[in-house]
């Protein structure tokens, strides 16, 4: 007669499987709080408890048919501890009269082979898998759980959201605390594609608008090229109504007029101008004598 599984074991594997199956549904640990998973617990508790009694009944029947040598080995073996049992049966080897006892009546070029049991740590993981497998496939199917477009969808909610927190939190940009930074000057190019260079062209060289890259200026109303630069983008031109009010309209806001001006400020200092010859505008204002950023 085989020894049975202690129920306080049955019920830690239970609760383990219980924990696995509610986050594969919930997909969070929040269920931990929830009184109605640990209510399941405490109903599978009840159920193992129910079936380890009917066991034990079911186990003295047996036992009161065993013979008395029967008995001596089963209570023999009960007496070993449940992690012991479960170590010898995974990897403890047969003696010589128990391999005769399970040896198949044939064999090839003097190989036998043994007619031995799956070590039961494996066939448990089996069914396990198994379990886990079908619950895994139910759940991909019919719930949001591993799905790649909800859970893409769900993250770029939570990022846009990150972003407008960060945008209400911090003040906005003006041109007192506007900086130039050499990392804007990327995002700063993509911004003026967008916004400016129908007028500009695309490498600030000038077409309907003025050319950017020369160091002459219609507008300077600020002292430095970065804050003349933010300065236009926000207000407009006073001479040109072309050149509208971007940040004042609301059409950009000063954090992107900061990029804009980075990469205007790029163009024009960092950058050999782009002349005539090359295909840019004539020059157009007065020469600019800027103060260092």
């Amino acid at each position: 007669m085989k020894q049975r599984t202690p129920v306080v074991v049955n019920i830690l594997i239970i609760t383990g499987l219980l924990i696995v199956f509610y986050y594969l549904f919930v997909q969070s640990y929040s269920f931990l709080a929830s009184p109605y998973f640990w209510g399941t617990v405490v109903i599978s508790a009840i159920l193992a408890y129910i079936h380890s009694a009917i066991g034990d009944l079911i186990e003295n029947n047996k036992f009161k048919k065993l013979s008395p040598e029967e008995r001596a080995a089963y209570l023999a073996e009960k007496k070993v501890p449940f992690l012991r049992r479960m170590y010898d049966s995974a990897f403890k080897k047969q003696s010589a009269t128990e391999e005769k006892d399970i040896l198949i009546d044939h064999g090839f070029d003097g190989i036998m082979e043994l007619d031995n049991q799956l070590p039961k740590w494996w066939v448990g993981l089996f069914y396990f898998g198994t379990a886990f497998c079908i619950v895994y496939i139910a759940a991909y199917s019919f719930t949001d759980f591993a799905h790649p477009l909800s859970e893409y969808e769900q993250e770029y909610k939570e990022q846009m959201a990150s972003i407008a927190k960060y945008e209400a939190e911090q003040p906005p940009v003006t041109i007192e605390t506007a900086k130039y930074s050499a990392d804007n000057i990327a995002e700063g190019k993509e911004l003026f594609k967008t916004n400016c260079a129908s007028c500009h062209k695309e490498d600030g060289s000038g077409g309907i608008g003025p050319n950017l890259t020369d160091n002459y200026w219609i507008n300077q109303p600020e002292k430095t090229l970065f804050k003349n630069v933010f300065h236009m983008d926000w207000n407009g031109s006073p001479t040109n109504p072309s050149m509208r009010a971007f940040g004042k309209n609301g059409e950009v806001s000063g954090a992107e007029i900061e990029k804009i001006a980075a990469y205007v400020y790029h163009i024009n200092q960092e950058q050999p101008p782009v002349t005539q010859a090359q295909g840019g505008a004539a020059p157009q204002g007065t020469e600019a004598h800027w103060e260092k950023e």
